[in-house]
């Protein structure tokens, strides 16, 4: 039996080629991008005007104050998506400009309509009247201000968001090279497991496909339900994945059939293929069972989860996550800090993930509560809990007030930090 930290090592090492496609940005949502983007063009495109007001050349007020007062003849009124003035102006002349305009040829600063005295009167204007002077590029918004052309927009390895949808059509791209989503054949087993609604008090109603199918969005996968196999389907499992060799599958994941049961044939048949790296056993609770296996000189790999519901939630979220964060090119995940709330004990080898509730006090400090029922087959502590916290092997007591590491429980912490 390995350590966590061990197994995490192999997962690093094992991996399988993943490639990638151009796909529109309407349907790139929680894709991963497989390359840098660079803008197309500048944000703003042209200096434009960032309020409603009169746009005037400065140098013509250099001289005003309240005793020497000016009146500025208006010439026109530009809206936004008006074409760009670019004829001669003359001193002394203004344009009524409304937010997004285009500043024109010759003028280089804005009054804001709120401060704007007109004359004869503001039924019948004619000038404006300025008695200051005026700072050069006021409520301007200038051209490349906020992305210049080339300039690095995405950076490769970023899951994409509905605020980078908006940042890259402002910017003039509509397609984007992603990573393929990883394909996933999942496979439950046992004689008790049943897909029907009602039961007799020997079966189990099958939960984890229902789950894992559940976080094939969040978790950036494609999900195929392989079924279930039987506590004779040792050799259907063998034929399962030597099609997977010549199919687009990526990953087998099995649940259940992996611990040292006379039926838990999953070991077995995955040990009689070439393997490249390999683990069966870790120190972590729940979970200890988890099995891992890259196969030799194909970009092919298997995990096999324990059979227990939370047991196998544990394992996804702590091994087949980051594992498929290292082959679409994600930055590593990292937790965030929450003081314990209460104290709690565990064998010092082993590290622990446990059901959690995180809150926040009256001045702002994140805490985490570990809940109560912890056993790897009670679901109400999952039901109650909104986050994992990980406690790790080299310490056994954990006391109220220790800083301690937490991950979100089913979504890439990456996409919220």
């Amino acid at each position: 039996m390995i350590s966590y930290k061990n197994s995490i090592q192999i997962l690093k090492k094992s991996k399988i080629k993943i490639n990638d496609e151009i796909i529109k940005i309407n349907s790139c949502v929680n894709r991963v991008t497989a390359n840098n983007i660079f803008s197309k063009a500048n944000n703003p495109a042209a200096d434009n005007a960032a309020f409603d007001g009169f746009v005037i050349n400065s140098k013509d007020t250099r001289n005003l104050n309240k005793k020497k007062k000016r009146l500025f003849k208006i010439i026109g009124t530009i809206a936004a998506g008006d074409k760009t003035i670019n004829k001669k102006s003359k001193k002394f002349q203004t344009y009524e400009i409304m937010t997004g305009s285009i500043i024109p040829k010759g003028f280089d600063t804005i009054i804001p309509i709120e401060q704007i005295v007109f004359y004869p009167n503001k039924k019948n204007p004619k000038y404006i009247l300025v008695n200051k002077r005026v700072k050069k590029y006021q409520h301007i918004r200038f051209k490349g201000s906020d992305y210049k052309k080339n300039d690095l927009l995405i950076k490769k390895g970023t899951i994409l968001l509905p605020a980078h949808i908006l940042a890259l059509r402002s910017l003039g791209i509509d397609s984007v090279k992603v990573k393929r989503k990883p394909n996933i054949l999942f496979f439950s087993t046992g004689n008790e497991i049943s897909n029907q609604k009602k039961i007799p008090d020997w079966k189990v109603r099958n939960s984890n496909s229902h789950y894992i199918n559940s976080l094939s969005d969040n978790f950036l996968f494609n999900f195929i339900n392989g079924g279930t196999l039987k506590d004779n389907h040792q050799f259907k499992f063998e034929k399962e994945i030597k099609k997977m060799f010549s199919s687009k599958v990526d990953i087998i994941i099995t649940s259940g059939a992996v611990s040292a049961g006379k039926f838990d044939f999953v070991p077995s048949v995955v040990k009689k293929h070439k393997l490249s790296n390999y683990f069966k056993g870790v120190s972590i609770r729940p979970g200890k069972p988890i099995l891992f296996a890259k196969f030799k000189n194909k970009h092919k790999a298997i995990f096999g989860l324990p059979g227990n519901p939370i047991s196998s939630a544990a394992c996804f979220r702590f091994f087949v996550y980051p594992y498929l964060q290292n082959l679409l090119g994600i930055d590593e995940e990292k937790p965030f800090k929450a003081v314990l709330k209460n104290k709690f004990i565990k064998k010092i080898n082993f590290t622990r993930f446990v059901k959690s509730k995180i809150s926040t006090t009256k001045n702002g400090k994140i805490e985490t509560e570990i809940l109560k029922g912890q056993e790897s087959f009670r679901i109400q502590s999952f039901i109650k809990s909104n986050i994992w916290t990980l406690l790790p092997s080299g310490k056994s007591k954990f006391k109220k007030g220790d800083i301690v590491e937490c991950y979100l429980p089913n979504h890439p912490q990456k996409i919220l930090i």
